[in-house]
């Protein structure tokens, strides 16, 4: 065999090889969405994110200030919005959330607390591809929300008690969850319970 067919074999070879690695990698569990990815692919992911975000948008700086106004918006804004997948904590442990594929990130852990403000508003604005996340910057009619919740982001960590059961209030509701809290309230209220008259 002469050379250059050595090297078209090799490289074929390589590239099957290579395939095969990322079949294995996708398909590791089948394509179950309840698949926890590998470390491989936490990382890629990362990577990729990190090449996808242009670099003037790393380098932006939020112009807003952690004010008691700036948090309180952001917060209520994260419960309607965010915490179906995120979690009022930010955690992540969401039924929402323990669905997907690759799981929504802790929001709260150091992978994410270290990104720099512009990049999470940009993943706010911008969403990530192939994940759960999507682009808020077409419903954000003013990108100062996305920097609010860029602040309330940063201050996860701190989230107290009493912020959360506010955020509870806030959170969207089913028809079940508003029948329930009707009755509760009905219940604290002393009214009469309800009943349906017979024709």
């Amino acid at each position: 065999m002469k050379r250059p067919a050595i090297l078209i074999v090799t490289l074929l070879l390589v590239v099957v090889c290579l395939a095969g690695l990322g079949a294995a990698l996708l398909l590791h569990d089948g394509l179950s969405a309840s698949a926890t990815p590998t470390k491989l692919e936490a990382f890629l992911a990362r990577y990729a994110r990190q090449l996808a975000t242009p670099a003037n948008a790393r380098s932006t700086v939020n112009p807003l200030q952690p004010t008691e106004e700036n948090l309180h918006d952001a917060r209520l804004h994260f419960a309607d919005h965010c915490a179906f997948c995120h979690g009022n904590d930010g955690s992540g442990q969401t039924m929402m959330g323990g669905g997907m594929y690759p799981k929504p990130p802790d929001l709260r852990a150091p992978e994410t607390q270290s990104l720099s403000d512009g990049e999470l508003f940009w993943i706010i604005q911008h969403g990530v591809r192939f994940t759960g996340m999507p682009a808020f910057g077409h419903m954000h009619s003013d990108p100062q929300d996305s920097w609010k919740l860029v602040l309330f982001i940063r201050h996860l960590p701190q989230l107290t008690p009493r912020e959360r059961m506010e955020m509870e209030q806030y959170n969207p509701k089913g028809l079940d969850d508003r029948k329930e809290e009707q009755e509760e309230n009905d219940f604290l209220d002393h009214a009469a319970p309800k009943t349906s008259k017979k024709p």
